[in-house]
């Protein structure tokens, strides 16, 4: 088996157990970069811009016409996380939006439909291989405001849709909806994920908040988890707090969860204390996509959390969001260039 260039210093593990090659590498990666990018990004109103401001479908999918892309460049985005002193990066395939930033079948609303043409996550494991730096793929699984038979809100919370008015046309409602054509377009969808980009780093599912708030069971995580790792036996399977507790490491947002076993955020995060813990936080406390009007974390902010995840033994997955032509925040992008410098002067700061 060709070694991913990821674990290239895990190549004797890997030949005899490639999961546990991938997992001892994810415990000493350390920090990651995350990249929120996609039609939201032309608004600079949050990425949750459609629920918020309850735009129809057919309305939010205009934008689909102006992404261009035209600055995103996996090159230099790669190079930057090196010299950020970052293993990884996590880049949105697929957003609440349900807007792809991949090659698929499955729906026309895609990055190579729209003006760009472009396949960004195939540019970007290109990238990531060359420079052995892991890539892990976002995909917004439980929560979808296009799809027409993903959860409705008449059976599921965790904001499944936005609050429309009047029933949305593109949403199958009653009889006619079928949550398994959701879920199948799903696994259809990660298993090109999985099937066209070489060594995939992880999976990190988001929504976790709709399949907690109705029939769980429903969506058959653990089949899907099996079927994720029967693709690839290195990748590793995340979803926030976890729903089965069988993900491979548990990924809460800005920080650990409360000990309190009645605390509903902690999800299934204390099924194993020796499962790796990844803290996911963004450079703009507004949102995780590009913001015209946000505030941004400094260099001393940083820092501090890099000691904090170094003294409770976490990874941290840092995010920003890609301005709309898809370059780099430039602010964002000379604050972690600082903190790089940093890191290799002092090391990377541990309990």
């Amino acid at each position: 088996m060709t070694v991913p260039s990821y674990l290239k210093n895990d190549e004797d593990l890997y030949h005899v157990n490639p999961r546990q090659a991938a997992q001892t590498w994810f415990k000493e990666a350390r920090y990651g970069l995350f990249l929120h990018y996609g039609l939201y990004s032309l608004l600079g109103r949050h990425e949750w811009v459609q629920l918020n401001e309850k735009i129809p479908v057919a309305e939010y999918a205009k934008l689909e016409a102006d992404f261009k892309a035209d600055r995103f460049d996996a090159d230099y985005i790669a190079d930057f996380a090196v010299d950020a002193g970052m293993q990884y990066i996590n880049l949105t395939t697929r957003h609440h939006d349900s807007f792809c930033l991949f090659r698929t079948q499955e729906t026309p609303f895609n990055s190579l439909n729209a003006p760009s043409g472009r396949d960004l996550v195939a540019e970007l494991a290109v990238a990531c291989e060359k420079r052995g730096l892991g890539l892990c793929l976002y995909y917004s699984h439980g929560r979808d405001w296009k799809h027409p038979h993903a959860p409705n809100n008449d059976h599921w919370g965790g904001a499944a849709r936005p609050e429309y008015s009047t029933p949305e046309p593109a949403y199958a409602y009653g009889d006619e909806h079928d949550l398994q054509k959701y879920i199948d377009f799903m696994k259809r969808q990660v298993t090109e994920l999985l099937t066209q980009y070489g060594p995939i780093a992880s999976i990190w599912l988001d929504g976790i908040a709709v399949p907690l708030n109705g029939d769980t069971d429903a969506f058959g995580m653990q089949d899907f988890y099996d079927h994720v790792h029967s693709l690839q036996p290195q990748v590793l399977v995340s979803y926030k707090q976890g729903i089965t507790g069988t993900e491979d490491y548990f990924a809460p947002e800005h920080g650990v969860p409360s000990k309190d076993p009645n605390d509903k955020l902690r999800g299934q995060m204390g099924a194993d204390s020796q499962k790796s813990i990844e803290v996911c936080t963004t450079m703009c406390p507004q949102g995780w996509g590009y913001m015209k009007d946000g505030d941004h974390l400094n260099e001393d902010q940083i820092w501090d959390k890099l000691c904090e995840a170094g003294s409770q033994g976490y990874n941290l997955l840092l995010n920003t969001g890609p301005l709309p032509d898809g370059s780099l925040d430039p602010e964002d992008e000379q604050v972690l260039r600082n903190v790089g410098a940093r890191l290799r002067q002092e090391g990377f700061p541990r309990a």
